[in-house]
């Protein structure tokens, strides 16, 4: 798969170079392509900004720039994203969604946004990570790769995607609570069940805590029936 990240501060996404998206990086499973909007100002001075028609605060991302940034990477079946406070808010759903793409376009707004014009023209959705407003859109942007590219065959294994939370595995519940040595700790042991070998018993406990820790930190994702049998649990 193949990100393109139009910005205005590509050194802000060194941070991918880490990790499991450094590897899948190394191995060509994944590729980040950052493009620097201000390499294609139309002055000497590198300006990629001015005041908002209208008046109001702040500089507005000119549209021609941005075009021609996104002119330079675009093909037939990218699609174009613009990270921004007002798109659809990212979820795991949306995150499959987005993986069965070859070629992903971010683009990252800053200042007070970017000119509608060039929007309407090349974006094809607008994607927030939540209802809150960051000072551009980089943070998004690296958020949205690193969530997408565990979708990618061969950058986890098939079996750490299916377990996570909001997998279907889960059936769209938190994840369960993991442990591992030492046995016992600060006067807390492993609960006996994950040590028994008794593997129905085991996927019987876990699909039970997923139920008992969604209902806790977000009941908003159970229907009325999960929030019946999650209480009957807890008590």
């Amino acid at each position: 798969m193949k990100f393109d990240v139009l910005t205005l501060f590509p050194e802000m996404f060194e941070t991918l170079k880490s990790s499991i998206i450094g590897k899948a990086k190394e191995r060509n499973l994944i590729d980040i392509n950052l493009v620097n909007i201000r390499d294609f100002s139309k002055d000497k001075h590198k300006h990629v900004d001015d005041t908002p028609y209208g008046g109001g605060a702040g500089m507005l991302m000119m549209p021609d720039v941005v075009y021609d940034a996104y002119n330079s990477v675009k093909t037939d079946d990218a699609k174009v994203i613009y990270l921004s406070p007002k798109g659809k808010v990212l979820n795991q759903n949306k995150v499959k969604e987005f993986a069965k793409y070859e070629h992903l376009i971010l683009l990252c707004g800053h200042y007070e946004g970017i000119d509608q014009r060039v929007l309407d023209e090349i974006v094809d959705e607008e994607v927030s990570i939540g209802d809150y407003v960051l000072t551009g859109g980089e943070i998004p942007a690296m958020v949205l790769i690193d969530t997408v590219s565990r979708y990618v065959d061969g950058v986890l294994s098939e079996d750490s995607v299916k377990e996570e939370s909001f997998s279907e595995k889960q059936q769209n519940l938190l994840e369960y609570p993991a442990y591992t040595r030492p046995l016992e700790f600060r006067g807390k042991k492993v609960p006996e069940v994950l040590t028994s070998g008794n593997h129905k018993e085991i996927e019987k406990w876990r699909k039970e805590q997923s139920l008992i820790t969604t209902y806790k930190k977000r009941p908003e994702l159970l229907n009325d029936e999960q929030k019946l049998e999650a209480e009957k649990l807890i008590k």
